[in-house]
Formats: C-alpha cells, structure tokens, sequence
C-alpha cells in the first residue's frame, strides 16, 4: 500500500480485523523473509522497519537475512520500557548493527494551563542514552494530534507539519537521514558499499 509517498507492508493488511497472530520460530521467520524478498520495494530511498519490543525471532531472522544500516531504539521513560530497550539495543551491538540512538515515546504531555505532566517518568531515555553511550534523538510527546492521526492514517507530521507535535517526529527523521548518510559514506570509503533497499 503507498500513501504520501511511503510504501507499506504489514501483516495486518492479510488478516481480518480480529484475528490474532500466535505464531512462533520458523512461521515468523518465514514471514520476515517473505516481507524482505517478495514485496517490491525498488526505488525507495530507506526501508524502515518496526519491530516489536524485545530479542526474539524477529529481530534475529532480521539481522541474518540482511544488511541493516541501523537501529533505532524507540522507548517511554518508564523504567519497565527501559530495561527492554536495553536489552534489545545490546543485542543489536553484539550482532555488529550500529545503533543510531534512542528515542523517547510518551514523555510527556502539555496540559493547557498547567505544568508539564511526566506520566511514565522524566528523562529515562536520555539517561539510558547517555549510559550507554548512545545519542539521544529526542522526546514524542502524548498529544491528541498525533493520536488522532495515527487513528485516521493522516499523520500529524501530514496535517499540520509545522506544529509542536510535527516538530520532534521531523527532528528524527532528519537525524536519522544523516546517520544513514554518514554510514553510508564509511560503507563507500573503506568496508564495502550497504545497499539501500
């Protein structure tokens, strides 16, 4: 399916609405596999993939099958959702994928008249960046707008590009494009050109 010039590929999109997904090992693997090598993906600029939280199958199978330019680490500041992105950045350093930084989810929400609430804690993810030696890339907020388009599939970052909630997902973006270059570059000088799905 391509939409404001992005292709995507989900399993959601070959089952009904409720149906379940309890598979393990070697159907998973397949799928992976399948989504890499059988959907058409020629012409784009990078492939992004959203892997659930965790060292399972699927990052696994991901990683033996082909060459990753770099992983993202999307967590909330609680310190439950930090252990796992923890533990998922560190598998990636020991299968030799460079992690670009950590992005923090939920950070905080803007309460109109008031402070500022931290509803699953303050500055985990920076912290955790820092420890591990990361970049921090930045915080998502909750906010209404950016649930509101992932409900309508109109994105915030579509709708009202210049706004606060528009502004952090733009910021990574553009971080990640220049990590993608940058890594690029190194592949190019010396180590052996990563194509770019």
């Amino acid at each position: 399916i391509e939409t404001a010039g992005l292709r995507v590929m989900s399993l959601g999109f070959l089952l009904d609405d409720d149906s379940p997904v309890i598979w393990r090992g070697p159907i998973v693997m397949g799928i992976v596999r399948q989504f890499l090598q059988d959907v058409s993906w020629a012409g784009i600029d990078f492939l992004v993939i959203d892997l659930p939280p965790g060292t399972g199958d699927t990052q696994l199978t991901l990683v033996q099958t082909v060459p990753i330019t770099g992983a993202l680490i999307v967590t909330t500041p609680s310190e439950l959702s930090l252990a796992d992105a923890t533990r998922g950045l560190q598998m990636f350093t020991k299968v030799n994928v460079p992690v670009f930084g950590i992005v923090e989810n939920m950070s905080y929400f803007d309460v109109p008249g008031a402070d500022r609430q931290y509803i699953f804690g303050e500055g985990g993810g920076k912290r955790t960046a820092d420890r591990l030696g990361v970049p921090f890339m930045g915080e998502i907020p909750i906010a209404t707008a950016i649930r509101e388009g992932g409900d309508t599939g109109r994105p915030v970052v579509l709708v009202d590009p210049d706004s606060e909630s528009a502004r952090p997902f733009v910021a990574v973006a553009d971080a990640l494009a220049e990590r993608c270059g940058a890594k690029a570059s190194e592949e190019e000088s010396g180590k052996g050109f990563l194509d770019f799905w």
